[in-house]
């Protein structure tokens, strides 16, 4: 509920749509390979069919030019991503990159220690999404304390914005 209690104009769920050439490779891909659990599956007419797969909790991650390629630059060390690539936090991101790559994962760049202390690794995935795993090396509270990092609003208070 928000705090003037409308829930109704409160947003529930993020979901990304992938439009897959190869349905049965991503969803083997994303639900068999990453581990992402069935929802709800539908088909329709003309063979429409479509799986909606359970990525836990979701958020929107807005970065401007510079910082997108700040990323691609740690973790792949030239320019590659799209507008938009899918990021997952795993909790081992060298076995599941591995996993990923049996599965018919392209790989982009291997497991890296980032600046902000994750370990990232870059992958070309079924569907032509590229994605991002990450594993958390440190504490929020850790990451918090490094150079860059904190909220918006705490930036805009360190500035005086």
């Amino acid at each position: 509920m928000t705090a003037d209690g409308d829930d109704a104009l409160t947003v529930r769920q993020l979901r990304l749509v992938i439009e897959a050439e190869d349905y049965e490779a991503a969803v083997a891909f994303f639900r068999d390979a990453l581990g992402l659990p069935e929802q709800a599956a539908f088909s329709g007419e003309g063979d429409a069919q479509v799986v909606i797969l359970d990525a836990g909790r979701a958020t929107l991650e807005i970065a401007n030019p510079a910082q997108k390629r700040l990323i691609d630059e740690v973790e792949v060390g030239r320019q590659v991503a799209p507008k938009f690539r899918v990021a997952f936090e795993v909790g081992d991101t060298r076995s599941v990159n591995d996993r990923l790559l049996d599965a018919g994962a392209e790989p982009v760049a291997p497991p890296t220690v980032t600046p902000w202390q994750s370990l990232n690794a870059r992958l070309d995935a079924p569907g032509g999404v590229q994605v991002t795993l990450f594993e958390e090396l440190t504490t929020l509270e850790e990451r918090s304390a490094l150079d860059g990092f904190g909220t918006e609003q705490e930036q805009s208070d360190a500035t005086g914005t």
